[in-house]
């Protein structure tokens, strides 16, 4: 692709959509960039926009900044159906997501990894295991480095291994990955979706792409995805906890195997996996499936595995205080996730619910509340909605903050138990973000460690 000289407009000024206005000035590009916000709230990163040559447009969108551009890119944070793109679209300008232009510049292997959960344990971990194999690795997209910004270190030799997101699939054209892997999909992001379907479809475009050459992986345990097998030309490759595959990563006597073309091979056993919860275990068999596909040998998975810690705000451990174990699961931004959390517990558990919600339906919860949960703590705008959906099924403190809800729970917690931050919810109502959330967590724990 072409940018010299090119009129191009970036909607939205999230990471990757100043990753995506540095990159495209970088390559000869006019840029503008346009956002919502207003120019107080993007002071920090206004001056260094305007030192590149960049246009910047705060406050809104206006209708003839979108006209005579050559290309827009779209950050994921902006709705695909906003009224300024959809005119632009019908006007025959090209629209298309960061993730698509990283695609169109990135030289050498991909592999793609989505889901509802365990995204961002699957994209590090399969990270890690080509790493130590042998493979020039770049690790990015949703994950926290925008694809964009890997384009400078890519190499034709270079493995790209990104995290990508149902908004970000939402704006792709043409891109492909060598080895695309849908790791679940439960209800989430329906504020934005509107509905599981339209939240399912965004999902499989991550095989849109595909040739027969190349490799899509999904998980046999989840109804969605088996529906989705049918979709893919790419070869299809299955991970199950609970059964044998044909072809894929799976459990048998307590060991993980991967088949292919008739032939087995053990990978390792069940113990030697050091993170918490059932959802880990398929997170590894994920990773596994996607290293064989990779070539990578059982040796170096297995060592790789052994060795990996807990991702940062994923089911993390902060501190024992007074006998009490602190779990900083921040990450769990959807209803699925908090269920998985929960699962890692057997009970005495004291649950941070709540942000901003996401069209989610916290009754699915009450069972685990009901078996698992001494007392809920609700913070943030969900709190209202949460508290009717599950007073009936556990205890239901109104805790407003992150701070009310940790003294409280730290108060009512006795030798054994459990407090969780868990909170099904974004973190955009009292948090830049998730990280912020879980940082803001841990630093409050450690206050009480001080203290005590």
């Amino acid at each position: 692709m072409e940018l010299t000289n090119k009129r191009v407009l970036v909607v939205g000024l999230g990471r990757s959509g100043i990753a995506s206005a540095l990159f495209l000035r970088s390559r000869g590009a006019q840029v503008t960039v346009s956002d919502s916000k207003s120019e107080d709230q993007l002071r920090e990163e206004i001056p260094r926009l305007l030192d590149y040559g960049i246009a910047v447009e705060t406050g809104g969108h206006g209708e003839r900044t979108f006209r005579n551009q050559d290309l827009i890119v779209v950050s994921p944070g902006v709705p695909t159906d906003a009224e300024a793109l959809t005119q632009a679209r019908a006007l025959g300008q090209p629209v298309i997501g960061e993730i698509q232009l990283a695609f169109d510049f990135l030289p050498g292997a991909l592999i793609a990894i989505t889901g509802s959960n365990g995204k961002t344990t699957t994209t590090t971990l399969v990270g890690n295991i080509l790493e130590s194999a042998g493979w020039r690795t770049l690790v990015g997209g949703n994950i926290g480095t925008p694809a964009i910004s890997l384009v400078q270190e890519a190499t034709p030799e270079t493995v790209a291994v990104l995290e990508v997101s149902s908004f970000q699939l939402e704006t792709i054209v043409s891109f492909r990955p060598k080895v695309a892997l849908i790791l679940n999909v439960t209800p989430d992001h329906l504020d934005r979706h509107r509905t599981f379907s339209a939240y399912v479809d965004a999902k499989a475009r991550i095989f849109e792409n595909q040739q027969p050459e190349d490799f899509a992986v999904l998980n046999q345990d989840d109804a969605t995805c088996r529906n989705l097998g049918g979709r893919p030309r790419a070869q299809v490759f299955w991970f199950s906890r609970h059964e044998e595959v044909e072809q894929g990563a799976f459990v048998s006597e307590q060991q993980i195997f991967f088949r292919r073309g008739g032939s087995e091979e053990a990978i390792m056993a069940i113990r030697e996996i050091p993170l918490k919860g059932a959802h880990n275990l398929e997170n590894v068999l994920a990773a596994v499936c996607v290293a064989k596909l990779m070539n990578c040998a059982a040796a170096g998975i297995r060592a790789t595995v052994a060795s990996f810690k807990a991702v940062e705000h994923r089911l993390e451990y902060v501190a024992t205080i007074g006998g009490v174990e602190y779990y900083n699961d921040s990450k769990a931004t959807n209803v699925d996730a908090t269920i998985k959390a929960l699962e890692s517990f057997p009970g005495n558990i004291h649950l941070i619910l709540g942000g901003k919600d996401k069209g989610s339906d916290y009754t699915v919860l009450g069972d685990l509340l009901r078996a698992r949960v001494k007392q809920v703590y609700t913070i943030g705008a969900a709190a209202e909605k949460i508290h009717s959906q599950t007073q009936q099924a556990a205890k239901v403190v109104a805790s407003g903050t992150i701070e009310s809800a940790v003294r409280q729970a730290a108060e009512a917690a006795k030798p054994g138990d459990v407090v969780l931050l868990a909170p099904a919810c974004a973190s955009f109502d009292q948090f830049e973000d998730y990280q912020q959330r879980g940082r803001v967590f841990k630093e409050l724990v450690h206050k009480l460690s001080a203290r005590s």
